[in-house]
């Protein structure tokens, strides 16, 4: 009797499930970076222009939102 080897893969998900898993971390980490800064050089000063601007307040979430989409969307494709 001949035994057979074969060899299974226990990848849990194939190259575009990663691939789309790294473009969700950078959507992530990129809305993370967009929503940084906003210090002022003198702490007596409060402007309200650079800390609640469209960038930190709608575009940084919406950019961290849609990676939560795209790494959901990456668990969920098949193979």
């Amino acid at each position: 009797m001949s035994q057979k080897n074969t060899k299974r893969s226990l990848d849990l998900f194939g190259k575009s499930n990663y691939t789309w898993m790294l473009i969700g971390a950078v959507l992530i980490i990129a809305g993370m970076l967009l929503m940084a800064g906003g210090k002022s050089a003198d702490p007596n000063v409060f402007n309200e222009h650079e800390v609640y601007s469209f960038r930190r307040i709608t575009l940084a979430p919406l950019c961290i939102i849609a990676g939560f989409i795209v790494e959901v969307y990456a668990l969920f494709k098949k193979a």
